[in-house]
């Protein structure tokens, strides 16, 4: 069987939800997923199995133990091996004809242009604690008019969080500046990711580890913002409906059974998101110097 009729097969299921039109616009796109951990694997396989054609992907790590939690593509037949190579391989098996680019370095100075130049969507699954890569990240794409689509799984939750080119900056949203010490610009960036904190009364925020990168997480959240983050990239290639894009945030929980939403006018620089920040770094004081 060719490529063309294999893919006709695997993708029958979706069209009734979209139409074979829309189907052959998701085989034409290219989806750039920086990150191949948690939610960037898992983020890559929904997106492949949905019938996107091409995708850069790009992560510097290896899998580990550690990583089995949560990882779809962490296995004990992959720990050591390269994540770009493992989730490569992985695509390709459940579509062969995939057209995969695999940036092996991360998101770096030298790379970020080819990454997101021919890219229709970006999906930022960069690791919590790489603020540079993940500036590069957006600036690249706010430059080459491309949107990016963020989700993170917090406790049981997931959110999401949409940038577009013509839309509010990453950097105005989470109120975020190149001379902030590194500790600040995470505790904006995570308390603009829900600005209304389900995950808070139940997460033990103690076992956060920043000099290892490290923090609580479940598999079953990183399938709530997988799902969150992937339905929004097919609309966006689709133009299904106008994105959540910022100030919009998003978050659904489904251990406490809420889903919030809403729109930060001024982003994390209005006052009631500055005293939780304030509280927030209070609360992780103890993680400054281990950045």
């Amino acid at each position: 069987m060719d490529t063309q009729e294999y893919y006709r097969l695997a993708v029958t299921r979706n069209i009734g939800l979209i139409s074979e039109e829309e189907q052959n616009i998701l085989k034409d796109a290219r989806v750039a997923v920086a990150g191949c951990g948690g939610l960037g694997g898992r983020e890559l396989i929904d997106l492949v199995r949905m019938g996107i054609g091409s995708f850069n992907i790009a992560d510097f790590d290896e899998f580990s133990i550690k990583n089995i939690n949560r990882q779809v593509g962490a296995m004990s037949s992959t720990v050591d091996r390269p994540k770009v190579e493992v989730m490569a391989g992985m695509a390709k098996d459940i579509h062969p004809g995939v057209d995969i680019t695999q940036f092996p370095k991360g998101i770096q100075p030298d790379n970020v242009e080819d990454f997101v130049r021919n890219a229709d969507v970006i999906v930022d699954a960069i690791d919590f604690f790489s603020m540079p890569a993940r500036l590069l990240l957006y600036r690249s794409a706010r430059k080459h008019g491309k949107p990016v689509v963020f989700s993170a799984p917090l406790g049981f939750s997931g959110t999401l969080n949409v940038f577009m080119p013509d839309g509010m900056k990453f950097e105005d949203y989470f109120d975020i500046t190149d001379d902030m010490a590194l500790f600040d610009q995470l505790i904006a960036f995570a308390v603009g990711i829900a600005p209304r904190g389900t995950h808070w009364g139940y997460m033990d925020t103690s076992k956060v580890d920043s000099s290892d990168h490290a923090g609580p997480s479940l598999s079953c959240a990183c399938d709530i913002a997988t799902g969150l983050l992937t339905s929004e990239v097919l609309i966006i290639l689709l133009n299904k409906r106008p994105p959540m894009a910022a100030p919009h945030y998003m978050q659904f929980d489904a251990y406490r059974c809420l889903y919030r939403k809403g729109r930060l006018l001024w982003g994390n620089k209005g006052p009631l998101q500055r005293i939780k920040r304030m509280l927030a770094a209070r609360k992780f004081a103890d993680q400054r110097d281990l950045l």
